[in-house]
């Protein structure tokens, strides 16, 4: 049992999003972060995982450090009970918006990446082990699959910042999240830019609202830890936000916390203070 300590609720849930918060810059799950969610779970704390990733990715990482069988995936898209093999909640994406979107994305050559079932159809094949190639017709393909998130994605910047607009255009859709560079200028890099979309009531926020309520927990007994524009609306799904110290500035503004960087086991670090703070 352990309590947050502002007030004497009782956490039952902890909701912690991946890329950018529990893993490093190099997706690495270091071991003090993986021991820290041990000691929490022990505890007979849900530490539930939750990303814009697609299910099976999510799944393996979850089963890595020792967090529940329940994970949230592709930014709320989908809450999936992995022992159970058993979908709880799915959200699945406008169909003619996904055939836009992909009339977009396909003539500039850069990659349309598909979330569905457990994992990923693209139109260009990046990661042979995580991705099936599309061969069939767009409309043919979307209209008998279910899709439940897609991403547009390119190496190059300015290719991804000026489909935005376009993007932006599409109805019944929205992006979710996107790299953090084309929200600001100081998170430049060499790696990946991107744009999550999905449907417009689509979120992190709402899937946890959804799995809280199918598993009776009350709001005021949670924590979200975040770091990105897809995480505020985890964040105002719980009691307590925490965000870590690489985060955008409208997480941290949002956050009743903030601890370390994703680079310096922030979460681990959190968590390991809300176990002292609750020793006996």
């Amino acid at each position: 049992m352990l309590y947050r300590r502002d007030v004497k609720y009782m956490i039952k849930a902890i909701f912690i999003d991946i890329d950018g918060t529990l893993r490093d810059s190099d997706r690495n799950l270091s071991s003090r972060t993986i021991n820290a969610l041990k000691k929490v779970t022990d505890k007979g704390i849900l530490v539930i995982l939750c990303s814009g990733r697609p299910r099976k990715y999510t799944e393996q990482i979850s089963r890595e450090c020792f967090a529940s069988k329940y994970i949230i995936t592709s930014s709320g898209g989908m809450i999936y009970d992995y022992e159970e093999n058993k979908v709880l909640y799915v959200n699945e994406m406008n169909k003619e918006a996904l055939i836009k979107l992909y009339e977009i994305a396909n003539p500039e050559d850069v990659r349309y990446i598909m979330n569905v079932g457990e994992g990923r159809v693209v139109n260009k094949v990046k990661h042979a082990d995580q991705e099936i190639q599309l061969d069939e017709d767009i409309k043919d393909f979307v209209y008998n699959n279910p899709v439940i998130q897609c991403t547009i994605a390119d190496s190059d910047f300015d290719k991804i910042k000026n489909l935005i607009p376009k993007i932006n255009k599409v109805k019944n859709v929205e992006i979710k999240n996107r790299h953090k560079s084309l929200l600001d200028d100081k998170f430049k890099d060499d790696k990946t830019v991107f744009c999550d979309i999905a449907n417009i009531n689509s979120n992190k926020g709402n899937a946890v609202k959804k799995l809280l309520e199918i598993l009776n927990i009350s709001k005021e007994d949670t924590i979200a830890i975040g770091d990105d524009n897809n995480d505020l609306s985890m964040f105002e799904q719980v009691g307590y936000r925490v965000a870590v110290d690489n985060a955008i500035d409208i997480v941290k503004e949002k956050a009743d916390e903030i601890t370390l960087s994703n680079d310096d086991d922030g979460v681990a670090v959190y968590l390991e203070k809300l176990l002292e703070e609750n020793k006996e």
